[in-house]
């Protein structure tokens, strides 16, 4: 039943203009349907929302994920548009950078993976993933 469905995140925004504002100048992406109270996005073969809420974003865990080619070159890309990344300093997640390297992966995708976090105008916490390809040791 839901092996078939696809899967689509929804982001709380306070202040929808504010949110379209940052992920078009700072992430590069507009909306591709706009409604009242909403905007949706598509990247990739996936979509994301934004929809207009009186709550706030927990902001203390990852709300969503992009995966990415090359993790130095987007955050470096996304730093110059003023992305500013979380840095981590706690046992098992240490960035250098504002990226982390991270030990295991689904090994579908490879043998690590490369992260990075970031904040959105509205405190979403969302992050950036490279896949580390390789064998295992």
């Amino acid at each position: 039943m839901l092996a078939e469905a696809h899967v689509s995140t929804r982001l709380p925004a306070k202040d929808l203009e504010r949110a379209r504002t940052f992920y078009s100048e700072k992430l590069g992406l507009e909306p591709v349907e706009v409604r009242p109270g909403g905007l949706r996005y598509r990247c990739g073969a996936g979509f994301f929302a934004l929809f207009q809420s009186a709550g706030s974003a927990s902001g203390t865990h990852t709300q969503m994920a992009l995966e990415v080619d090359d993790i130095e070159t987007t955050v470096a890309a996304l730093r110059a548009r003023g992305v500013v990344f979380e840095e981590y300093d706690a046992p098992g997640l240490e960035t250098r950078n504002g990226i982390a390297d991270i030990a295991g992966n689904y090994p579908s995708k490879g043998v690590g993976e490369r992260g990075a976090w970031f904040r959105d105008s509205e405190g979403n916490l969302l992050g950036l993933g490279e896949p580390v390809r390789g064998s295992h040791p």
